[in-house]
């Protein structure tokens, strides 16, 4: 099973894009990711390989979801 602190940028991707979100602009070395149901967009780190463990729980939180039901994607991509 997947963990919050190992998660590649790559699979942060694919899972924000299973998810229905858009990038929206990438600026230095963050990308900034937009849902029109989001009340904030998702900032991440694209130089810091895994993503860190308190951005993806930021995430989590922002998306409105539970850890299990996010680790249940990522485990399905």
């Amino acid at each position: 099973m997947k963990r919050l602190s190992n998660i590649t940028v790559k699979e942060f991707r694919d899972l924000l894009l299973r998810l229905g979100l858009q990038p929206l602009r990438t600026s230095g070395g963050h990308e900034i990711w937009i849902k029109p149901s989001l009340r904030r967009a998702i900032v991440f780190q694209t130089h810091v390989e895994p993503i860190p463990e308190f951005i993806v729980r930021n995430t989590i939180r922002d998306l409105g979801m539970t850890r299990q039901e996010f680790l249940e994607i990522l485990e399905s991509l």
